[in-house]
Parts: C-alpha cells; sequence; structure tokens
C-alpha cells in the first residue's frame, strides 16, 4: 500500500505590523521644520551681531571724531604758541640785526674819516672831502638806525620800494652779491 506521508507544514509566516508610511512631501516638511529651527536661530543670531558690530562701529566713529577734534585744538594751540615764540624770538634777532648794523655802519664811518687827512695826502683834498662827506653821511644813518625802531624801519623800507622799485632790485643785486662773495670766501 501506498503510504502517503504527510505533507510537511510550513511554519507560519509572521508578518511585521504594517505601519503607515507617510508621503515623501510629509516627510520632508517635518524634517524641514526640525531643520529651520536651527537656521533661524543661528540668522537672529548673526542679525543681532551684526546689529552690535554697526553699533560698535558707530561708537568708534564718534570717538575717533571727538579725538579728531581734541587733536585738532591741540595742534591749534601749539601752532599758535609757537607762532608767538617765533614771533617774539625773530623780532629780538631784528633788534639786535639793526644795533649789529647801526654799530658797523658806525665804526666804517669812523675809520673813513680817520682817513680822510690820508687821501687828501695821497690822492688830494678833493677825495679827502669826498671821504669826509661819506663819513658825516655814514654817522647820520647809524644815528638814524638807533633812533627809529625796528617797525619804523621796515615801513621806511616798503616805502622806498613802492617809489622806487628798480633801485631796490639794483640795491638788492648788489647786497646779495656781496654776501655771496662774503660767504663764497672770494674764491673766483
Amino acid at each position: 500500500m501506498a503510504t502517503t506521508k504527510p505533507a510537511a507544514t510550513k511554519p507560519a509566516k509572521t508578518t511585521k505590523p504594517k505601519t503607515v508610511k507617510k508621503p515623501a512631501a510629509a516627510k520632508r516638511t517635518t524634517s524641514a521644520k526640525a531643520a529651520t529651527k536651527p537656521v533661524d536661530e543661528a540668522k537672529t543670531r548673526f542679525n543681532a551681531a551684526l546689529d552690535e558690530a554697526r553699533a560698535g562701529a558707530a561708537a568708534l566713529k564718534d570717538e575717533a571724531a571727538n579725538r579728531a577734534v581734541a587733536y585738532r585744538d591741540q595742534a591749534k594751540d601749539r601752532s599758535e604758541d609757537l607762532t608767538g615764540d617765533a614771533k617774539q624770538r625773530a623780532s629780538e634777532l631784528a633788534v639786535e640785526a639793526k644795533a649789529k648794523a647801526s654799530d658797523g655802519i658806525a665804526t666804517l664811518g669812523k675809520a673813513v674819516s680817520e682817513n680822510a687827512g690820508l687821501i687828501d695826502e695821497k690822492l688830494g683834498e678833493k677825495y679827502g672831502d669826498y671821504a669826509r662827506s661819506a663819513s658825516r653821511k655814514l654817522q647820520e644813518t647809524s644815528a638814524t638806525l638807533d633812533s627809529k625802531s625796528v617797525e619804523e624801519l621796515g615801513e621806511d623800507a616798503r616805502e622806498a620800494v613802492r617809489k622806487s622799485p628798480g633801485m631796490a632790485i639794483g640795491i638788492a643785486a648788489v647786497v646779495g652779491f656781496m654776501f655771496a662773495r662774503l660767504f663764497s670766501g672770494g674764491r673766483d
């Protein structure tokens, strides 16, 4: 007889509970909402940092402007002090130069006067008289320098230049030539 084998029984399949699948768009919005929360917070912090930086820059600008004004005022005060000092020193030097020029002219006049007799003997009485006349003019010029202030002498010089500018240019050229020869030591 034929024996039949009992059919092998297969173990029953265990099924996983079915999960409801969310559509892909729903997953993205949920994860996008979760992702935008840190981004929004970062943007907020970044904007706050920018605002703080702008405020700091404005404060630095104001401070720099205030310091610039203070430095400008200090420089102006120092400049005024130095200008006053320079004017005072220039005035002192002008007075000293006037005195030295006057002494030099008086000394030259005295020397010409002392040598007038010698000029009479060597060149003739006519040239001796020229020397005496020049000596008197030098003595008068020295006395005029002594009697006038530096300001008065400056005004006299300006007036002389206004009256005859050609002569002033000529005198300046001669004086310049004499100084050039004096300081070059006569090396020609």
